[in-house]
C-alpha cells in the first residue's frame, strides 16, 4: 500500500504516551472492513447512531476522507477514542463511588448526518453492538444506581460534623451523636450549671438553635465534632459563647457539592500514578489485579462503610446483597426492627415475605399499605420515600405518601399472633410477635447481674418497655464508696490476681493501663494523652483562662510571661502554659464589647452598637477654634457595654440565685432589678520615670462601679427577691474600673469635661431598660445608681460645694461650724442634687441682687454647678481615717496638759507629737507617717494604744476621760463600718443614739478647750446623720469607697506591669489587666488553681514533689 503523506510517522504527544499514526491506520482499517460486512448483512439497526457523538465530516475528495471519523481531524481526541475501545465493558457498569461522572456523559447527543449506507460516523456504535444506555440499563437498574448514590452521599455525610460543617477527623476529640442521650460526665457537668436537658437534641435546640429531632440520615451527618460539644459545654446548654454558623443541608441531587464537590477537600485522595515506560504494553485493570500475588488474590471486598479501602476496588458484588446493604444504610432500623430469621424455618417462604417489610426486609412495625397492596415498615418506606423519591421499591409505582393507610384488622391479628423463636442462648422458647418485649425483659428481671447477652442476632435491649416502676439500677459513679466496692468485687479480685501473677502486684498501672486502652478504644484520644502523661509523671497543659489569670493575678508583663513559658517549655519539654496569642483570645471574651444586647427603648445620645472596646475619654469634648488642646489623657469603656461584660460575667451566680429561691423563668416576667455603687476618687501622685507624650499631670484619677445586688419581682410575691447580693463590696476584687484619667481631682472643669459623657450614658440608662440573653433567655433589667464611693473632696467637687474648710461644714445639711458644735447631735439630712441645682441658679443669676455675704448664705456654700448626682451618705473609710486624725491630736494635747494652757508654742507642739510618736513605736509597733492612712487609723484607735498613751498622760481624771471617749467611739465604730450592723451589731446599733449623746457630751465639757465654736466634718457626720442613714440605708460600710480606694496600688502595679513609651496605651492597658482582675470567671480558675505552684513543680521536676502530693487531685479545666 502507497504511503499518502497523512501516512507518516507522526508523534503525538497525549498524556505523555506516544503513539504512532501509522499503527492506529492499521487497526483503522481492519476496522473499516469489519464494519462494511457488518453493513452488508444488515445486522446493525440505524439507531445506534442516536447514542454517540459525531465529528464534523470532510469533503469527499479529501485524502482523509476514507478513514474514520475519530482520525480524521488532526486534533481529534485519539485518546478518548482508544479508551472507549479497550474498556466498552466498563460502560455497561456503574461508575465507582469515588469517581465523578465523565463530562462526555453530561452532554446531549446529536443525530449522525450523512448516509446511512456510508460508513458509521462512529467505531463505538459498532463496538456496542447498537446497544445504548437506556437499552442496557432497565428501570430496576437505575434504582440500584440511585442507591448507590445515596450510599455514596452519606458516606460522605458520616465524615463531617452536623453544626459546623467540618470534617470530623481534622476537629481532635470525640465525636458524638445528635440524636444520642448525654453520657455521664457531660450530663453531670451540665447539670452543676442548670441544664436539666437528657439527650444531645434538646442541647443542641437551646445552643444552637436547631432542631434535630427530625434530621434524616440521608440528608443529615448524624454525629457532630468535639469542637461544637466544647461550645454547648461552655454555654452551659443554654447558650453559645461562639458564632457557629450552621449549614444548611440539602438532599442529594446530580449537582451535590459533597459527592462532585468544586474544591479538593472532599474529593479522593492518593498517590499521582506513575509515569509508563516508554513503549510499554500496557495491561488493563483487571488484568493487572488478577496477576497480583496469591496471597492478595483470594480476597473478597465489598462496598461496605466498615472497609471504606474497598471503594477504590472493581470487584463483583452480587445485586442484591449490595441492595438490601444500599437501603440498610438509608433505613438504619437494625437496632429497633426484628429480624425475619426469629421465625420458624418450615414456614412457606412466600408467606415470610409476605409479614416482610418489602424496604429493610425485618418483621413489619407498624405495618403501612400502599395503592399497591405492597407492605412496609412506616418509618422505613417514609425515609425511603425522602431519599429516592415517592415510588414503590417492588413494583416502582408512583404513588403519595398520604395514601399510605393501614392494613386489615385480620392481616394484623395474623401478624401479631406469629410464633418467634427466643435468640437468648439456652431459651429457645416460641413467643408471639406481640409479647416479645415481655419475654425479653423477663430475661433481664431473672438474671440482672449477667450482662453478657447475645448480640449476634438481636439487640434486646432495643426492644424492651420503659421501666415505670420499682427502683432502677443505679450508675456505678452515682454509687457510694463502700457500693461501688460491693459491686466491683469480682473484678478487684481479677485484677489483683493478673497484677500479681504478671506485673509484680502493681494493681495502680494495671487499672491504668485498662482505663487509658478504653479511652483509646472510644477515639478519646485527647484525654487519653492526659492520662498518659500522667502516668508517665508529666503534667499537663493548662487552660489558656488559668494561665491568663495567672499573668494578671501576678502583675506579668508580657516580656515577663513569655520569658517563662519558653522556661517552662524548654525545662519540661512539653507546652505547661499557653503562649500570648491564646491569652490575648481568651481575653476577648471577659473584656466589654463582646455580648450582645439591647436597649428599649434605645439610649437617647448613645450609639445602637454593642462591639466597642476601650474608648477616649475625651470622646465627647467638643472643641472649638480659640479652646486650647487638653493636657490629659484618659481612656475609659462605655457604661452600658461595661454593664453588659459585668452582668454576664455574674451570669452562673443569677442562676444559681434563681435555681436556690426554686424560681422558673415563668415567674420572673416583670424582669430585673440591679442595683450600682459609684466610686470616684483621686490616686494622688503617680508619677514614673518611664513614658512620654503630652506634658500631662503626674495624678490620676479612677472612676469605678460595683454590682450590689439584683433582685427580681416574683409574680404572687409582695416583696422582690434577692438573687445575688454582693458579700464584699469593699474588695478591689468586686469594684469595677469603668474610667482613667491622667488629671488633678481638684480640677473642676477637667473633671466636669471628661466625666460629662459618663454622667450623660447613665442619665440615659435610668430611664431605659436592657434585654440581655442569661441563661439562654432574653431578660430585662434596670438600674439603680448610688454614687456613695466618694470622699469629702470628691462629693463637694460634684456637687458645686465649697471647700471642706467652708463655713457650711457638712455635705448633708445646711448647718454651720458653730452650729454644729453647739449642737452636736440634732441634725437632720436636707441636702439634695436638685436643690443644689437650684440653688446653683441662684448663685449665678442673684435674683434678688443681694451682697456677696448674703447670697453666700442664701445658697448655703454652693458655688459651682453640680455636674453629677451623689447619694447624701457617710463614706465609712474616709470617717474612720478623719476621726482617727482628730484622735491623735487630741492625744497630743493631753500629753502636754493643752487644757491648762491657752497658746502653746509651735516647739511645745513638735515636742508632743515627738513624745506620742516614740511611745506608740515603743509599746505596739506604730511607726510614725506623714499623712494619715487606714492602716494606721485601725491600729491606733484600739485600747491598747490608749492605755499606751494614757502613761504619758499625768492626771488620773484626763486619763479616765480618755479611756471613756475611746470606749464610746469602740462602740458605735462597727455601726457605720459593717456591710450589715443589724445583723452583724444589733445591740451597738440599738445604743448608738445613747453614745453619740455622751460622747458629745464628753466633748463639749472635758475636751472643751478644743471643741469650743469648732467641730471637724467627719465628727460632726458621726454624731449627727448615722442613725438616719442606717435607717434609710440598711448600711452605711457596705456603700463605701475602700474598694476604689484599694484599687490605687493595683493601679501602680499594673503600671508597671504595661510599661510602654506612650501613656495613650499605657493607659489602655492598665484599664484592660484591672478589668480582667476583677472577673469572676477568672477569680474562680485561681481558687481551683490555688495549689497551681505545687502542680507546676511536679510537672518540671516530678523526681523532686514529694509523695504526699497528688497529681489526681489537682483539677484540670
Amino acid at each position: 500500500m502507497q504511503k499518502s503523506p497523512q501516512g507518516t510517522l507522526r508523534q503525538l504527544s497525549l498524556k505523555n504516551k506516544c503513539v504512532c499514526v501509522s499503527e492506529g491506520l492499521s487497526v483503522a482499517l481492519w476496522l473499516m472492513l469489519t464494519v462494511r460486512e457488518a453493513q452488508g448483512t444488515g445486522t446493525k439497526s440505524q439507531d445506534c447512531a442516536d447514542t454517540m457523538e459525531t465529528e464534523p465530516s470532510l469533503p469527499a475528495d479529501a485524502p482523509r476522507a476514507s478513514m474514520p471519523d475519530e482520525l480524521c481531524h488532526p486534533y481529534s481526541k485519539f485518546s478518548d477514542w482508544k479508551f472507549k475501545l479497550f474498556r466498552v465493558r466498563s460502560m455497561e457498569k456503574a461508575p465507582l463511588p469515588s469517581e465523578p461522572p465523565l463530562e462526555k456523559e453530561a452532554q446531549m447527543r446529536v443525530d449522525v448526518q450523512g448516509d446511512a449506507r456510508g460508513l458509521p460516523g462512529s467505531v463505538m456504535k459498532l463496538c456496542l453492538g447498537g446497544k445504548s444506555k437506556e437499552n442496557v440499563e432497565g428501570a430496576g437498574r437505575r434504582v440500584d444506581l440511585k442507591l448507590q448514590e445515596i450510599d455514596t452521599h452519606m458516606n460522605h455525610l458520616r465524615s463531617l460534623c452536623r453544626l459546623c460543617g467540618v470534617i470530623l477527623r481534622k476537629a481532635k476529640g470525640p465525636e458524638h451523636e445528635v440524636q444520642g442521650n448525654l453520657d455521664d460526665s457531660s450530663k453531670c457537668a451540665l447539670r452543676r450549671m442548670g441544664c436539666k436537658a437528657s439527650s444531645w437534641s434538646e442541647v443542641i435546640l437551646k445552643v444552637f438553635k436547631v432542631d434535630v429531632s427530625g434530621d434524616m440520615e440521608t440528608i443529615h451527618p448524624s454525629r457532630f465534632c468535639h469542637r461544637c460539644w466544647t461550645v454547648a459545654m461552655r454555654g452551659g446548654g443554654f447558650c453559645s459563647f461562639t458564632r457557629t454558623r450552621v449549614p444548611v443541608w440539602k438532599p442529594h441531587t446530580s449537582h451535590c457539592l459533597l459527592c462532585f464537590p468544586k474544591r479538593l477537600i472532599l474529593q479522593r485522595r492518593g498517590r499521582k500514578r506513575s509515569k509508563p515506560l516508554r513503549n510499554a504494553h500496557c495491561l488493563p485493570k483487571r488484568t493487572k489485579r488478577d496477576s497480583s500475588t496469591p496471597t492478595g488474590g483470594n480476597r473478597v471486598w465489598r462496598q461496605t462503610t466498615d472497609n471504606p479501602e474497598a471503594f477504590g476496588l472493581r470487584a463483583w458484588v452480587k445485586p442484591a446483597a449490595q441492595k438490601t446493604l444500599w437501603v440498610k444504610n438509608i433505613t438504619r432500623c437494625q437496632k429497633d426492627h426484628l429480624s425475619y430469621r426469629l421465625l420458624p424455618g418450615d414456614l412457606p417462604k412466600d408467606f415470610v415475605n409476605g409479614v416482610t417489610c418489602q424496604v429493610c426486609e425485618h418483621l413489619l412495625s407498624d405495618p403501612v399499605q400502599s395503592p399497591c397492596l405492597h407492605l412496609f415498615c412506616r418509618t422505613c418506606i417514609q425515609k425511603y420515600s425522602k431519599s429516592l423519591g415517592p415510588q414503590c421499591p417492588s413494583c416502582g409505582i408512583l404513588f403519595n405518601p398520604c395514601d399510605l393507610t393501614s392494613p386489615a384488622k385480620a392481616f394484623l391479628s395474623v401478624l401479631n399472633s406469629l410464633p418467634l423463636v427466643c435468640p437468648r442462648e439456652g431459651c429457645g422458647e416460641w413467643v408471639r410477635f406481640d409479647s416479645f418485649g415481655d419475654h425479653c425483659l423477663n430475661h433481664c428481671l431473672e438474671t440482672n447481674d449477667d450482662e453478657g447477652q447475645d448480640n449476634s442476632e438481636q439487640n434486646l435491649d432495643g426492644y424492651l418497655p420503659v421501666n415505670k416502676g420499682g427502683r432502677p439500677r443505679q450508675h456505678l459513679l452515682s454509687l457510694t464508696r463502700r457500693a461501688q466496692k460491693h459491686r466491683l468485687r469480682e473484678l478487684k479480685n481479677q485484677v489483683k490476681a493478673f497484677a500479681d501473677k504478671e506485673e509484680g502486684g502493681d494493681v495502680k498501672a494495671v487499672c491504668l493501663t485498662l482505663f487509658l486502652l478504653a479511652l483509646r478504644a472510644g477515639n478519646e484520644h485527647r484525654q487519653a494523652d492526659e492520662l498518659e502523661a500522667m502516668m508517665q509523671g508529666r503534667g499537663l497543659g493548662l487552660h489558656p483562662a488559668v494561665c491568663l489569670a495567672i499573668r494578671v493575678n501576678t502583675f506579668l508583663s508580657c516580656s515577663q510571661y513569655h520569658k517563662m513559658y519558653r522556661t517552662v517549655k524548654a525545662t519540661s519539654g512539653r507546652q505547661i502554659f499557653q503562649p500570648l496569642h491564646t491569652l490575648r483570645t481568651a481575653e476577648k471574651e471577659l473584656l466589654p464589647g463582646f455580648h450582645q444586647f439591647e436597649w428599649q427603648p434605645a439610649l437617647k445620645n448613645v450609639s445602637t452598637s454593642w462591639d466597642v472596646g476601650i474608648i477616649d475619654g475625651l470622646s465627647g469634648w467638643t472643641v472649638s477654634v480659640d479652646d486650647i488642646p487638653a493636657d490629659t489623657i484618659s481612656r475609659r469603656f462605655r457604661y452600658d457595654v461595661a454593664l453588659v461584660s459585668a452582668l454576664k460575667d455574674l451570669e452562673e451566680d443569677i442562676m444559681e440565685g434563681l435555681r436556690e429561691r426554686g424560681l422558673d423563668d415563668s415567674t420572673c416576667t416583670s424582669g430585673f432589678t440591679v442595683v450600682i455603687k459609684e466610686s470616684c476618687d483621686g490616686m494622688g501622685d503617680v508619677s514614673e520615670k518611664h513614658g512620654g507624650g503630652p506634658a500631662v499631670p503626674e495624678k490620676a484619677v479612677r472612676f469605678s462601679f460595683t454590682v450590689m445586688s439584683i433582685t427580681v419581682q416574683a409574680e404572687g410575691e409582695e416583696e422582690a427577691v434577692t438573687i445575688f447580693q454582693e458579700l464584699k463590696p469593699n474588695s478591689e476584687l468586686s469594684c469595677r474600673p469603668l474610667c482613667l484619667m491622667f488629671v488633678d481631682e481638684s480640677d473642676h472643669e477637667m473633671l466636669t469635661a471628661i466625666l460629662g459623657p459618663v454622667v450623660a450614658e447613665r442619665r440615659a440608662m435610668k430611664e431605659s431598660r436592657l434585654i440581655l440573653s442569661i441563661g439562654g433567655l432574653l431578660r430585662s433589667f434596670r438600674f439603680y445608681f448610688r454614687g456613695t464611693g466618694y470622699d469629702e473632696k470628691m462629693v463637694r467637687e460634684m456637687e458645686g460645694l465649697e471647700a471642706s474648710g467652708s463655713t457650711y461644714i457638712c455635705t448633708l445639711c445646711d448647718s454651720t461650724r458653730a452650729d454644729a458644735s453647739q449642737n452636736m447631735v440634732l441634725h437632720s439630712i436636707t441636702r439634695s442634687h436638685e436643690e443644689n441645682l437650684e440653688r446653683y441658679e441662684i448663685w449665678r443669676t442673684n435674683p434678688f441682687s443681694e451682697s456677696a455675704d448674703e447670697l453666700r448664705d442664701r445658697v448655703k456654700g454652693v458655688s459651682a454647678k453640680p455636674f453629677m448626682e451623689t447619694q447624701a451618705t457617710l463614706d465609712a473609710l474616709h470617717c474612720d481615717i478623719g476621726n482617727a486624725t482628730e484622735f491623735y491630736k487630741i492625744f497630743q494635747d493631753e500629753i502636754g496638759e493643752m487644757y491648762l494652757k491657752h497658746n502653746p508654742t509651735r516647739e511645745e507642739r513638735r515636742r508632743w507629737r515627738s513624745a506620742l510618736d516614740k511611745q506608740l513605736r515603743k509599746k505596739v509597733k506604730l511607726k510614725p507617717v506623714m499623712r494619715m492612712n487606714g492602716n494606721y487609723a485601725r491600729r491606733l484607735m484600739t485600747r491598747e494604744a490608749v492605755e499606751v498613751v494614757c502613761e504619758l498622760v499625768p492626771s488620773e481624771e484626763r486619763r479616765k476621760a480618755l479611756r471613756e471617749l475611746m470606749e464610746l467611739y469602740l462602740q458605735m465604730k462597727p455601726v457605720w463600718r459593717s456591710t450589715c450592723p443589724a445583723r452583724d451589731c444589733p445591740d451597738q446599733l440599738c445604743r448608738y443614739s445613747f453614745n453619740s449623746q455622751r460622747f458629745a457630751e464628753l466633748l463639749s465639757t472635758t475636751f472643751k478647750y478644743r471643741y469650743d465654736g469648732k467641730i471637724t466634718n467627719y465628727l460632726h457626720k458621726t454624731l449627727a446623720h448615722v442613725p438616719e442613714i442606717v435607717e434609710r440605708d440598711g448600711s452605711i460600710g457596705a456603700w463605701a469607697s475602700e474598694g476604689n480606694e484599694s484599687g490605687n496600688k493595683l493601679f501602680r502595679r499594673f503600671r508597671k506591669m504595661n510599661a510602654r513609651q506612650s501613656k495613650t496605651f499605657e493607659l489602655e492597658d492598665i484599664l484592660k489587666h484591672h478589668w480582667l482582675y476583677t472577673s469572676k470567671y477568672l477569680q474562680k480558675f485561681m481558687e481551683a488553681h490555688k495549689n497551681s505552684p505545687k502542680a507546676l513543680q511536679a510537672t518540671i521536676n516530678p523526681e523532686e514533689c514529694p509523695d504526699n502530693l497528688d497529681m489526681a487531685d489537682i483539677p484540670d479545666f
